[in-house]
This record gives structure tokens, sequence and C-alpha cells, in this order.
């Protein structure tokens, strides 16, 4: 009987740390906190000190009755996660578990055997300020939440008032998104001329060069271009730079959230998720951290595999250290376990994951990538100006030749390799155009780059990224989404053949991809936050609480007085807004006076969108309701703008009847549509219901009732008696053959495949799966031994078993199958 038990929080990191330790041990999992503050209400005392009270969660009274029984007669090892969250865990366990409080502690940041055997070695007790630390942020956060979201209820008159939150970190970030956004509202964009020329050296060798500065005026464009037609061209200077490229140190977790947006377009939850799955199966070090820097054993470790593998001038051993002066140098980066293995994960994203960490971690340990950069200057005969060309060459590519850093400069561009190039040398000019160009707003934020921004502000911790993303997001105060862009003109001036010539082009603008927008209702909580309670959205102020809670962890401050100090000033706030004299409701602009009716024009936000309002509630006449266009952002409207909706057509819009039967435009929850005999045809979101004609109305009907719009799902001929349908679903388009389905292969249309090709594919899918059967058992038909992408395995209802290495598949029995599941 097993004399220890040892209690992580994960059910996947029990399994894994179980395999490495002897048959003394037994290893269960908290399933998470198995304690909180009550969900329904403040559950803090504030007139004791901030007292908490915690339960145990409805959901884990089981787990808890289950270790205590365990507990009993055993040695007790707290192995949670080595972070405040994981300190608190264990903290939680040993009080509702009734534990001493020299109860054995023990921590790791990767789990390997030699990882557990050494924290085994050198356990400690519970560290009390760390405990403190996460105490004091879950009790100040809710608090925040708990006092301020029902002010929002009562002062916010926009949307699902019960929906509406607050939060310390939560708004801060809304604050960001809603501010950037007015940024780009307010900017107002310049063009110039941008000139680039493009030269023959020799046969078949090019070069490109531009003018270091852009002419502001039209005129100043056109006339640089005219001096330019009997010039003539040479280089002026040549000018050869070596310089080096020094890796990126390994991931912490904002840095490891970023990339992987950028390099695998992952969202910062799906990379936690992913991380969360390596680090548990011990493929990786803790993913949360704010540490640089690797321990001498993962040193060595990568150096060994980098001289194995590329030789010994790629090794060049680095430590890094962390500009974060709250990181704890003791912990590590996010790094593989084992560097010499370069492949890990049990799905394809967490494979990518594991190489994106895997590669940053061995770059980190490489020599240096030499580069030799070389800028060339051409004189222009007829003009003082210059134009240059520039271009470099990889001499040795040291650590690049594992991993480049992406960056969130859109406009980054590589450089060339320059052809050979010598003083003096004449250039015969292909081509000169001087382009308008226009300077662009700030960008708005991905998630990558809002996690940077706030790491920059010193708001949050590793740990609070994800979540307080997904909050936002949640709560509708953000979207997250793709939107086309814009139509622009634009004039260029091409100088080619002696002669110049001047065209207006048209380019795309705007276009912006998984980005971050405000809503209306995120707009109007943030302004009234921002209004009424500036210290809690202060960024400054965020920060200093961050750093506060990292002098509880280092037993500097107790946390009663940390919160003490916060608490008295926000709490007067709070009774300020909801007395007498507090701020008016927020949630309605009024935008002027209608001049038909002479009532006031009000724009709002209501549960199903932003609408406009002729008149108020208090009026004899009952006010009139406008829906607008899902989209438009009513803090920014003016006027004029709702003048033309309310004096134009009105959703719903009927456009007359087609076939007998009426054609309305209207617009929903998930965007505009066309209501047609019942039928709901969704228009492009992009696209404005009130503008759609009859005609463009009729033409959507047709194509619906077509099958050639382009949706799904479609129903087929009958095949071998049974019904057949073609859908989309979670994993991609699929044929569904009465109960069973069937894949839909990439190279497929879904939307034009006809009844004969779906009935070929029916028939091979059934083919291939017979053909996969190696043995099935007439006495148990949820039993088969199949052979599968990476060989035979067993399928136990929806249950794959791996086979033994040196099992003849074909040999086995029912009995033997059923013995693998089990064991």
């Amino acid at each position: 009987m097993s004399k220890n038990l040892v209690i992580v929080e994960s059910p996947a990191k029990a399994k894994t740390i179980e395999g490495y330790l002897g048959s003394d041990f037994i290893v269960k999992s908290s399933f998470g906190h198995i304690r909180d503050l009550p969900e329904k209400e403040l559950g803090v005392d504030v007139d004791k000190e901030f007292e908490p009270t915690y339960q145990i969660s409805a959901d884990k009274i089981k787990v808890v009755n289950e270790l205590k029984k365990l507990a009993a007669g055993k040695e007790v090892w707290l192995a949670t996660d080595d972070d405040r969250e994981g300190e608190a865990i264990s903290w939680h366990l040993k009080e509702a578990l009734g534990l001493d409080d020299n109860t054995k502690r023990i921590v790791f940041r990767e789990i390997t055997k030699n990882a557990i055997n050494k924290a085994i070695e050198i356990p400690r007790i519970i560290d009390i300020d760390l405990v403190n630390a996460q105490q004091a942020r879950r009790i100040l956060d809710r608090l925040v939440g708990f006092q301020l979201s029902p002010v929002l209820w009562k002062k916010i008159r926009a949307g699902d008032r019960k929906n509406l939150s607050a939060g310390r970190v939560q708004s801060v970030t809304v604050r960001i998104v809603v501010e950037r956004e007015r940024e780009i509202e307010t900017f107002d964009s310049k063009s110039s001329f941008k000139v680039v020329a493009h030269f023959l050296v020799e046969k078949n060798k090019f070069l490109s060069a531009e003018l270091s500065k852009n002419f502001e005026k039209e005129a100043d464009a056109e006339k640089f271009l005219q001096d330019c037609l009997p010039a003539v061209y040479a280089i002026a200077g040549l000018e050869v730079k070596p310089t080096t490229k020094s890796p990126a140190a390994p991931f912490t977790t904002s840095t490891l959230q970023q990339e992987a947006s950028r390099k695998l377009g992952f969202s910062v939850l799906q990379t936690m998720t992913l991380a969360q799955k390596l680090y548990e199966s011990g493929k990786i070090s803790y993913m949360r951290t704010d540490s640089t820097s690797l321990s001498g054993e993962a040193m060595e470790n990568a150096k060994n595999q980098i001289i194995n593998a590329y030789g010994e001038k790629f090794s060049k051993p680095r430590v890094f250290k962390t500009k974060d002066k709250s990181a704890q140098e003791a912990h590590e980066a996010i790094r593989p376990t084992d560097f010499g293995v370069a492949e890990a994960g049990a799905e394809r994203n967490e494979k990518r994951l594991y190489d994106l960490i895997w590669k940053r971690a061995i770059a980190s340990q490489m020599s240096e990538a030499i580069i030799e950069r070389t800028i060339a200057k051409i004189s222009i005969s007829t003009r003082p100006e210059e134009l240059t060309a520039s271009g470099e060459v990889i001499k040795f590519e040291g650590f690049l030749k594992v991993y480049l850093e992406s960056s969130d400069d859109e406009d980054e561009e590589n450089k060339d390799m320059l052809p050979p190039l010598s003083v003096g040398q004449s250039l015969g000019l292909i081509h000169m155009k001087a382009t308008e160009r226009f300077t662009r707003p700030p960008a708005r934020y991905t998630e990558a780059s809002l996690v940077k921004k706030l790491e920059e502000l010193g708001i949050g911790r590793p740990s609070t990224y994800a979540p307080t993303i997904s909050t936002v997001i949640r709560r509708e105060y953000v979207v997250k989404e793709d939107r086309p862009g814009f139509q622009r003109d634009f004039k260029e001036f091409l100088l080619k053949d002696g002669e110049i010539n001047s065209t207006v082009g048209s380019e795309n603008y705007g276009t912006e991809k998984s980005k971050l927008f405000p809503t209306n209702l995120g707009i109007i909580v943030n302004d009234y936050l921002v209004e009424n309670f500036e210290d809690v959205l202060n960024y400054k102020f965020t920060a200093k609480v961050e750093n506060e809670f990292d002098e509880v962890a280092e037993g500097k401050v107790p946390w009663q007085k940390m919160i003490a100090n916060f608490y008295n000033d926000f709490h007067t706030k709070i009774e300020e807004a909801t007395g007498e004299n507090g701020a008016k409701a927020a949630g309605s602009y009024e935008l002027g006076v209608d001049p038909d009716s002479g009532k006031k024009v009000f724009a709002k936000i209501g549960k199903f969108g932003p609408y406009l309002q002729v008149g108020e509630a208090t009026d004899e006449d009952k006010p009139a309701f406008v829906s607008i266009k899902k989209g438009t952002m009513i803090s920014s409207m003016t006027f004029e703008e709702a003048l033309a909706i309310l004096q134009g057509p009105k959703l719903p819009l009927e456009l007359g009847l087609y076939e007998g039967n009426a054609i309305v435009v209207n617009e929903g929850r998930y965007g505009p549509y066309v209501l047609y005999n019942g039928k709901y045809i969704n228009l492009e979101k992009s696209e404005d219901p009130l503008s759609v004609t009859k005609e463009r109305a009729i033409e959507i009907i047709e194509a619906r009732l077509s099958g050639s719009d382009n949706s799904l799902p479609r129903d087929m001929a009958e095949y071998e008696g049974q019904a057949v349908v073609i859908n989309k679903g979670r994993f991609g388009p699929y044929i569904k053959h009465g109960a069973v389905y069937y894949n839909i292969g990439k190279t497929e249309d879904p939307l034009t495949i006809d009844d004969k090709r779906v009935a070929e594919i029916i028939a091979e899918q059934k083919e291939a799966a017979a053909k996969k059967i190696i043995r099935e058992y007439p006495e148990n038909d949820k039993v088969k031994v199949l052979n599968g992408r990476y060989g035979p395995y067993i399928q136990v209802g929806k249950r794959n078993v791996k086979i033994p290495k040196g099992t003849v598949p074909e040999e086995l029995t029912l009995e033997d199958c059923l013995k693998l599941a089990e064991a």
C-alpha cells in the first residue's frame, strides 16, 4: 500500500508524475482550485480587515472528500504549480483537508523524472507570503467587481444591463482598445509623393532605388521627374557595413503569446491551453513565467544539441537578464525539457507550438548572424538629390539557421542582395515613378500587440493576459474580427522612354484581419468609468497596484494594509456615484432636434444593437425608434448622419413582390438578410441593407433557390434508399448518409459537388473503412482491430487503444482486446 499521497491540480499532470514515482507514491488531482469566495455574495468582511469567507466549490465537494480519505495515515506532498496561484491552491488544500502547517510542499518548473526526484529531496512548507499575494489580488478584484458592476447596472442604459461588469484589469484593457480607436478616428491622413526608380545594371541584373524624402506637393513631384528626363545616373558612392544580429531571449509567457499569434495565428487563450498540455505531458518547462533565464543544465543541454546538429561555430551560450525587476530569476524561461526532442505534442497545433518553443530556445544559445549591409548612392546629373539603394547578404547564418523573430510592424520588409556595383558605374533608367502615398493611423491592436501593451504598462501578470482578453470579448465590450477595407484613388507620375505620363489608380486600404475593435457598449462603459472612477482605470495606478502585490509576495507589506489603501478612496467614489448627486446615466447621445417633429434626437444602444430615438419618455407622445446598421459607432455619429437615416428608408424595408411573395430586407443579430417566403437569406456583413435594391434581392433569392449561392446545407438525391445531406461542421464539410458521416476532401467543393460524386465518395470511404478492419468479433460489435495511419490499434466503442510492441494484431482475441482496453 502506498505510504505517500502527492496532490497536484491537473489530472494530466498527475498521470505524468505518477509514472516517475515508485509504488510508495499515489498521485491525485484536485482538478484546479477547490475553494473560492462565494459566487453570489461579496464574501469579504471589510470591517474585519477584509477577512474572506471561502467555500468549497459545489463541484469539488466529492473531490475533497476523496482526498481526505486518501490522506488518512499517509505523508501528504502538495505539488501544485510553482507560482502564486499554485501556492494558493496548496494552501486551500491544506485548510480544506485539515493538514498540518508543516505539510510538505514541493515545486518544480518542469515535469521530468529528474526534476520530480530533486523536488522530493528538498521539500519546503507553504510560502504564506505568496498565498497572501494571491489572496490580495482575488479579494481586491472581488471588491472592485462586486461594488462597481451594480453601479453599471444602474447607470448604463445600454444592452443587457445584467451582463455588464467591471474589473480592475479588464476595464483598463477596454480603455486601451477604446483610446486606440479614437486615435484612429481623429487621425488626419496626409498624402505625399514617393519616388522610386528602377535601373538596368547589366544583362538580367536590376537595381531598385528611392529618394530619401517625399514630396508633399504634386507639382514638386512632377517637376522632379521633369528634371530627370535628360538626367544621367551613376553610382556616386558605395558603403559596405558589416553588422551582426543577435537572437531573441527564450520565451516568457508574454512573448510566447505574441509570437504564437504572429507566426501561428493562435489566440492568447489557445496558446496557453496548448502550452498547458505540453507542460503537463512533460515536454516543456512551466509556461507561466516572466523570466528569460535558463538553468545551467538547460544551457549545457542546448549547447550539446547545437554542436551535434550544426557544429561548434554555431554555439554561443548566453545568459539573458530579465528586464522586469519583479520577475523571479530562480524561475526559467519557457523551454523544452529535453533539447534532443525536436518534435513533441499529441496533435498538430501542440506540435506547432512546441516547434516554436524549441526553435526560440535553441536559437537563444546560438552565435550571432554576420550580415554585410550595402548602401549605394546614385547621383542624378540634373538634380542635387541622390537616390539610395540598399541590400544585405548573410555571411554567416548563426542563429538564423533555426529561427527569426517576427514583428508587429506590418511594413517590415526583407532587404534583398544588391547586384555587383562599382563607384562611377553608369546606370540605365528603366522607369521612375512618383506615387501618391498616404500616412496611416496607429494600427488597431491584435491580441498579441495588446498583450505587449499591457506588459509595457505593467498591467496584469503572465497568468492574467489570456483570461482578461477572453473576458472583454465575452462581455461584448470588444470584438475580434476581420473588416473589409475601403477604396481610394491615388495619383502616379511615370517617367519612361523619355516621357512623363500621369494616371489615377485605385487601391484598397484599411483592411483589418483579426483585429480588436471596441463595441458601442464597450465605449459607453469605458467613458462612464473614466469620468467617474479615473483611478481604477488609470494606467500608472493599475501598474502600482501590481507592484504592491509583488511587495506582499516578498513579505514587505501586509496584504490587509495594501487593500485598505486602495479600498477607502474607491468605496467613497462608489457612494458618490450612487448618491443623489452622482453622475447621470450613460448610454445616450443627444445629437440635435428633429426639424419635422421638433423633438430631440438621441443615439442609443439596446439589447439588439444601436438605434435612434426621436423624442423622450416624458413627452406626451411615445418616442419613435429607428434601427441603425449594426456596427455603427454611436459615440461618433453626427446629427447630419442621423437625419439622413431618419429621413431615408427604414428597416425592415419591403421591396415588393416576387412570384407572389413579399421581399423584406432587414438587419438581425447576425447581420443583414433578405426574408422571402419564410427563408432567411444572409447578405454580406459589409452590405448595407438599406441600399439593397429589388433586383439585387431577387438575384440573392434565385441563387438560394437554385443552390448556387454558396450556401449549406444542400439536400442531395437519395443513395441506397437513404437521405443524403451536405453540410459543414466544426472540422469542415461532410456528407451525411442516413446516420453515417463521410468527410469531404479539401480538393472537393461542397457547394458544387454533384450526386454522382457524392455516391462515389460514400462508396470509396465505405471500401476504405472495410480495408482498415483487421479483425472483428461477432459476439461484440463494439470491438475491432483496425489498421490506422500510424499502424494497427484496437477500437473499443469510441476509444482507441494501443497495441503493445511484438503483438500480432491478427491473433488478438476479444478477451485480449478487452484486457488491453481495461489496462
